[in-house]
């Protein structure tokens, strides 16, 4: 379990990732965090990207239903406009923002802020998923979730994509995706190009 640095014991500023396949955990892990942050009285401020509208649109909400009220904005730079007093920013979905996000929570970390970003580490394809890699690499704090295979039961660490679309962003849940280990998904795979092969 990740234990929040202190406030006294560590430089204020820096950035934590939160990352996994879908249905590991990270909506609701960062939402643990920030709640946590308000039981010791910190003041916090929650972003989301606009596009994501699966559950609400002003609230973080994860796949068991727990949720926290957030901002939805359309652009990563809007974050910047947070209150200066404001000690912790939580972003869910990072790799739905454009490649900027990375400059805006290094920005935000410098300006004396702790951030914590939740989001998917790789595609339906398996490939790095849009901002993430960079947030990892400048992130002080990585956190790796991972769900259970929908196939084996094994440590899911992909999600694996049901239908044939082929754009890196489809929004769905359990109905288009689910999490799989490194072994079923690459079966899976297989198995759907001989379908589409035909």
């Amino acid at each position: 379990m990740f234990l929040e640095p202190s406030f006294l014991t560590q430089r204020r500023g820096w950035i934590e990732v939160i990352c996994g396949s879908m249905f590991s955990g990270k909506t609701e892990e960062l939402i643990r965090r920030l709640k946590r942050v308000r039981i010791a009285e910190q003041s916090v401020e929650i972003f989301k990207p606009a596009r994501d509208t699966r559950y609400s649109v002003d609230e973080v909400v994860s796949h068991d239903a727990r949720s926290i009220a957030s901002r939805a904005v359309h652009h990563p730079s809007e974050i910047l406009e947070v209150a200066s007093h404001i000690d912790v920013i939580g972003i869910d979905e990072a790799q739905f923002f454009d490649e900027s996000i990375k400059a805006v929570c290094e920005e935000l970390a410098l300006r004396g802020h702790r951030v914590i970003v939740a989001g998917l580490d790789m595609d339906f394809r398996g490939r790095p998923f849009g901002p993430m890699p960079e947030l990892l690499a400048v992130a002080e704090y990585i956190t790796k979730l991972h769900a259970i295979c929908n196939h084996c039961g094994n440590l899911a660490t992909h999600t694996y994509r049901l239908t044939t679309d082929a754009e890196t962003v489809v929004l769905g849940e359990k109905d288009i995706y689910e999490a799989r280990c490194r072994h079923c998904f690459n079966e899976g795979n297989i198995l759907k190009l001989k379908v589409t092969k035909g």
